[in-house]
């Protein structure tokens, strides 16, 4: 805790106890990016999809995911969360227009759409080029690059958890990859 009359120089951060107060209150604003390679007239041809540990020890699919901190702008927020889950090589495009493809809401309980267990969430979603390497960081233990079609499978949606796997559709359809 910073002292009387000194600002927080972190201000954006919240401790694992306030965080946990303040998802028991807020909607908490997050930004989901699904990183895509594309060829030389702008297709998409890869979806890099990350494979993660959840919080049971289970194996699941997700896409790049994280809060947007006070003060920082949605484009920040994109960038930092693709340099942390893709790593700092992976050189991502990000869009000219931080307009989403997609608005999810996430809800603490199960029967919607959308759901997170540990909160109320509104996250904006991109499609996002990246043309350097990968190397997963964090709580990602490989980011598997395949197909669009093979991304929007049943399978593939079976594996991810809160409903991402209609997000993942939703994304493909947002630039005509949807088969």
């Amino acid at each position: 805790m910073s002292s009387v009359g000194t600002p927080d120089p972190n201000s954006g951060w919240l401790s694992d106890e306030e965080l946990a107060e303040t998802r028991r209150r807020l909607p908490l604003l997050y930004v989901e990016a699904v990183p895509v390679r594309v060829n030389g007239l702008g297709e998409v041809t890869e979806v890099g999809i990350l494979l993660r540990a959840n919080l049971e020890g289970a194996m699941t699919r997700t896409l790049v995911s994280g809060r947007v901190m006070f003060g920082e702008s949605l484009r920040d927020a994109l960038f930092r969360h693709l340099e942390k889950d893709l790593g700092p090589m992976a050189f991502p495009l990000l869009p000219a227009s931080t307009v989403p493809f997609s608005v999810a809401e996430y809800f603490p309980f199960p029967g919607t759409q959308f759901s997170d267990a540990r909160q109320h969430a509104v996250s904006l979603a991109y499609v996002v080029p990246v043309t350097g390497s990968c190397d997963p960081r964090q709580d990602a233990l490989e980011l598997t690059w395949m197909s669009p079609a093979d991304a929007a499978s049943d399978a593939i949606a079976a594996e991810m958890e809160g409903g991402r796997g209609a997000l993942l559709r939703a994304g493909l359809a947002s630039v005509g990859r949807l088969f």
